[in-house]
């Protein structure tokens, strides 16, 4: 069983947790999100916070975890939000955001387009795109998506990477031959 899903849920005045037979609604500033309840688990909303419990079942202590840490994320994507930031890096390559859609120069013969779901916006930043939304799985969805369409190389460094990922580099064939 989770230790983490043993402590209550902390939630503002201002959040309404509205829990159902299948899914859970939670409303705030930012907008609204529903999640789906996991196997042998259900939501109470007490006077503290937000409890998840196990339900009687086999994966009930399985999915505790999961289930707490969605509600969690949940609850702070409708007050803060969740941001991703990739930066750009090579001779050449660059972000311009046209409406919904991000078009990427990334040295291939044609731009790379890249349009954006439904409640996740990007701002692009002289070598930074910048992806925001109140769902953290749709955030990093993206992020990783665009990220996928030119990974950092270990030769040159060039590519697309998240703010702070450390690229090891390697050493190229003139060092091999010395």
């Amino acid at each position: 069983m989770s230790r983490l899903a043993r402590q209550p849920i902390a939630r503002a005045a201002d959040i309404s947790v509205t829990p159902g037979s299948e899914s859970v609604a939670v409303k705030g500033p930012k907008g609204e999100l529903t999640v789906a309840l996991l196997e042998n688990t259900a939501v109470e909303v007490g006077t503290d916070g937000v409890w998840v419990k196990p339900v009687e079942g086999k994966d009930a202590g399985a999915n505790l975890g999961t289930m707490w840490a969605n509600v969690k994320n949940a609850i702070q994507g409708v007050t803060e939000g969740f941001s991703k930031v990739l930066e750009i890096e090579g001779v050449g390559y660059k972000a311009v955001l046209e409406g919904k859609t991000v078009v990427l120069s990334l040295g291939f013969s044609h731009p790379v387009r890249h349009e954006l779901p439904e409640g996740v916006s990007a701002a692009i930043e002289k070598n930074a795109i910048i992806i925001t939304g109140i769902d953290k799985q749709q955030v990093g969805q993206v992020a990783a998506e665009i990220r996928s369409y030119r990974k950092p190389e270990p030769y040159k460094g060039k590519g697309i990477r998240y703010r702070g990922e450390v690229v090891r580099r390697k050493v190229g064939k003139k060092a091999a031959t010395a």
